[in-house]
Parts: C-alpha cells; sequence; structure tokens
C-alpha cells in the first residue's frame, strides 16, 4: 500500500506530535559496526544528536522523544506554528540564518549576521517563516547534512538513508504515550542494552543522566556520556501550559490564566525553543511505567528488562514518592485527550 502523501499527514497550521524515522540504505550499520567493511561508525550516533540538538533551539518545532540505532532513528516531533506567529520578520530572519548561514568563522562556528545579511533573508521571509515550524524541513535539515557528511567521510556518492524518511501523526495522549515508551525501549529491544539507565543514545538516557549522573558506576564510567543537563534540548516530559520544567517530582503549579498567554519561546542560543512538556505526568512516574513495559517479552523482538532486576526507581535511587499509585488518575484526569 502507497504511503500516504506528506500533504495528508501534516498540518502546517496546527500543532501537531509526529513519529518519524529513517533507515540507512540497504539497512547497512551505517552508525554501528558494518559487517561489510569491517569499520565501527558508531561515531556517528553523536553526529545525528548534534544535529537535531543545533536544530532545536532555533527552529519552531519540539523535540520529545528519540533512538539512535546502528542502522536507523527514531524522533518525535511536535511543530510549533503557535510559536512561529509570534515572532517578528527579523526574528525569523535572524533564526534561518542559525538553521542555514550563508558563512561561516574559521572555526566553524556561525558568526552573528550583518545588517546587510538580514536584509537578504527578509526578501523570503514568509517561506523562511513556513520552513521553521516545519517537520519536512527539520527532517531534512538534519537528514541531509549527515548524509553529505558520511558520504564525504567514505568519500562515496549516492544515497545515505534509504529514502526521505517516514511519518506518522500521533492524535491522543495513549499514542504519544506508546510511541514514547516504543522509541525509549528501541535499544532493550534490540538486544543492545539491558535497561534504560544504559540505553547511549535515547531520550530517556539522556533524562535519566541529567537528573542521576554520579548513581551509577556504570553510568560514570561510560564512553558515551553527553554533557550535563544532556536533556536540556528535548521537550520536558511533565505537560505544562506555563512552560515550567519538571525536574523529577510533581508538576510545579501554574499561575494565572494560561489559555490567554502568548506562547513561551526561549531566546535564540537556548537548548530548545519551548520548555512545554508533552505528557499528564511526571519524569519518575513515565520512567516507572517505562520499566514496567519493558519487562514484557515481545513476540519477534530479542530484549526486554529482566525480571530478576530491581525497580528502575531503586536502581538510579529515586524515591517513588506518588508514582503509579497517581499515575492512572494523571492519565484519567486529562483536560484533553490530544495533544496540542
Amino acid at each position: 500500500m502507497p504511503a500516504k502523501p506528506r500533504s495528508k499527514v501534516f498540518d502546517p497550521d496546527e500543532i501537531g506530535v509526529y513519529h518519524c524515522w529513517n533507515r540507512l540504505v540497504r539497512r547497512r550499520h551505517l552508525f554501528g559496526l558494518d559487517v561489510l567493511t569491517g569499520k565501527d561508525y558508531s561515531y556517528r550516533k553523536d553526529w545525528v544528536r548534534d544535529r537535531f540538538r543545533q536544530l532545536a533551539g532555533k527552529m519552531a518545532i519540539d523535540i520529545l522523544d528519540y533512538a539512535i540505532l546502528d542502522n536507523h532513528l527514531h524522533i518525535v516531533l511536535r511543530n510549533r506554528p503557535d510559536i512561529v506567529k509570534t515572532w517578528s520578520d527579523e526574528e525569523v530572519a535572524r533564526r534561518w540564518w542559525f538553521v542555514c548561514p550563508m558563512r561561516r568563522n574559521d572555526d566553524g562556528t556561525i558568526p552573528e549576521p550583518k545588517p546587510s545579511e538580514v536584509g537578504v533573508l527578509l526578501q523570503k521571509v514568509e517561506e523562511f517563516r513556513r520552513r521553521l515550524s516545519s517537520i519536512s524541513w527539520m527532517m531534512r535539515l538534519a537528514c541531509q547534512t549527515i548524509a553529505r557528511r558520511a558520504n564525504q567521510e567514505d568519500d562515496v556518492d549516492g544515497r545515505f538513508f534509504a529514502k526521505r524518511f517516514d511519518c506518522e501523526r500521533l492524535h491522543s495522549w495513549a499514542d504519544v504515550l506508546a510511541c514514547s515508551l516504543y522509541v525509549d525501549l528501541n535499544w532493550i529491544r534490540a538486544g543492545l542494552a539491558a535497561t534504560p539507565e544504559t540505553s547511549h543514545f535515547t531520550s530517556a538516557y539522556d533524562r535519566i543522566r541529567t537528573r542521576w549522573r554520579s548513581i551509577s558506576g556504570e553510568l560514570k564510567d561510560s564512553e558515551a556520556l553527553p554533557p550535563n543537563d544532556s536533556d536540556a534540548w528535548l521537550a520536558p516530559i511533565s505537560l505544562d501550559d506555563q512552560g515550567n520544567v519538571d525536574r523529577g517530582g510533581e508538576p510545579q503549579a501554574a499561575s494565572g490564566d494560561a489559555a490567554d498567554q502568548t506562547p513561551a519561546c526561549n531566546a535564540i542560543g537556548a537548548a530548545r525553543i519551548s520548555n512545554k512538556g508533552f505528557l499528564p505526568m511526571t519524569l519518575i512516574q513515565y520512567l516507572a511505567l517505562l520499566d514496567t513495559v519493558g519487562r514484557a517479552i515481545r513476540t519477534g523482538k530479542r530484549g526486554f528488562i529482566r525480571a530478576d532486576f530491581a525497580p528502575i526507581l531503586e536502581r538510579i535511587k529515586v524515591e517513588p514518592r506518588h508514582c503509579l499509585d497517581s499515575l492512572l488518575d494523571s492519565l484519567i484526569d486529562s483536560s484533553s485527550p490530544r495533544f496540542s
């Protein structure tokens, strides 16, 4: 059955959550140990994560979850046309400059644009405004950059990814929760990791790493450690209309009438475009659920979390206050079944 046209999947004028994935050409392990060449390309996973991290603070798109494996990647994105509409023409031009600069410094960094350069970009400002909240453009800017870099390194041309990318819109809380769990369990299901806290290059790993960096000697000695606050580019788990960041406990109370406020947008240079979460639960509730679902044995999947492992909140030494007891109530009491 042919895939739906992009115009039938994306609605650029409406906030939506999308699960995107892309496989490498011929399912080659060009992000890991490639059996055909014997080369280990695992370092390219850093390229992918760094590229999405670069785009996260510039474009009007929230990055909710991700997983990078040896031959494919998953990423969950939420477009924010509500934010991009609030930007002045000059801010749109400046943000596009930092996404696609017309020049760079000698060390590869992006300089501040000159007034004349901003003026050139202003000539196509409405087109750039649409692109900055486009899921297709984020995937294009990320995947094309990685493909060119890898082909240049290997001194080859042609396809690096099998195709443009696949995408599915998520319509309900159940969809986004199921998809987030699926993405964060990818390393475990593939037999590449035993637990979420050892599943490198996943959003679950980054979120755990930020809050509990020194709780495990195994994590401390890992060669794949991201920097401090490694999840700063990811949307927080807990949905809060005020944009307050959930740091692992209960959601912070909102004050005032959030519905009447302009959508909060972080400044250029921030790690992410906004602080809005995406699930009606706290991080510790999500991790407890992730651990429970990960213990189920799935047909056709190699990995699962072993039954003799302690619960994840014990493993990472977090007090499970109001955790699973209140999780079901949080989901039932959600005011809307949609993500926007």
